[in-house]
């Protein structure tokens, strides 16, 4: 049963009974993130939601990758903003897996919904035109850390587009939790917020009054990156709204103990 603070979700793409299970790059912990066939692993347990990042070519292909190199993840070596489609394309994951575009993910899983990190300037307007192009509105979230990225592109697209707070907008809510900040100072279009349980230098993000915070503002919490089941017990527990993990299977097992396991329409 969705919660009563947020039994109307303020865009279509969150129009789904809480707890939301994201997986993350498609479920990292197999080892080949990002790839066509992570996400199909997701889908086929019954993901709803797929979380990946976007990055832009040369020549402003639209590709679905983490890291702004290919060096670490791939057989391939340097920066996909520098290299055309054309050579990104024969890079492979893991050694065997190519790299998928954006445009052919949001066409391979039409009932899914995507949670889209945009890494890099450049991968901004390619993904709104991409979302206008495919008319993907209401399946698509656009964050990142950048909070000034993320408020750019939903003054392009308008309230069609659902968007995340970025750092800044996250330490604002945190400060608003806290009482010190006025709720006038909260950027007001941003349905969700999507954070780690602790920050960086291990100070504790999610609590209850953090979750207050937000609901208040008839925001989402969605908390990343949570791998452990005793962690998500908890974290579910506290009333969290989504969680983001890489370890799929986990996280699906410990909703379906709980009666919260709801698998997607793409679901047999």
């Amino acid at each position: 049963m969705r919660r009563g603070h947020l039994r109307k979700p303020r865009h279509p793409f969150l129009d789904h009974p809480a707890p939301l299970a994201l997986a993350h790059r498609g479920g990292a912990a197999e080892g080949l993130e990002n790839t066509l066939s992570a996400f199909a692993g997701a889908v086929a347990l019954g993901y709803r939601y797929l979380e990946t990042d976007v990055h832009a070519t040369a020549d402003g292909q639209l590709v679905a990758f983490h890291d702004d190199t290919l060096d670490r993840m791939t057989d391939a070596h340097g920066p996909i903003c520098a290299l055309p489609w054309s050579e990104v394309r024969r890079a492979r994951v893991g050694g065997t897996e190519p790299l998928p575009l954006m445009r052919e993910l949001l066409r391979a899983f039409p009932g899914v919904r995507w949670n889209i990190d945009v890494k890099a300037e450049p991968a901004l307007l390619p993904l709104l035109d991409l979302l206008a192009e495919q008319d993907a509105w209401d399946r698509v979230c656009v964050g990142s850390f950048d909070e000034s990225r993320v408020a750019r592109a939903q003054d392009l697209a308008g309230p069609r587009l659902a968007t995340s707070l970025g750092t800044s907008g996250v330490l604002r809510l945190r400060l608003r939790s806290y009482g010190v900040l006025p709720v006038w100072a909260l950027r007001r279009n941003a349905v969700c917020v999507q954070v780690p349980e602790h920050s960086g230098s291990g100070v504790r993000l999610v609590d209850r009054a953090f979750l207050r915070a937000a609901h208040a503002r008839r925001m989402q919490v969605h908390v990343w990156t949570v791998n452990e089941r005793d962690r998500m017990q908890e974290l579910l527990d506290l009333g969290v709204d989504g969680i983001v993990t890489d370890h799929i299977e986990t996280l699906r097992d410990v909703l379906t103990e709980r009666g919260a396991w709801l698998p997607g329409p793409e679901h047999p």
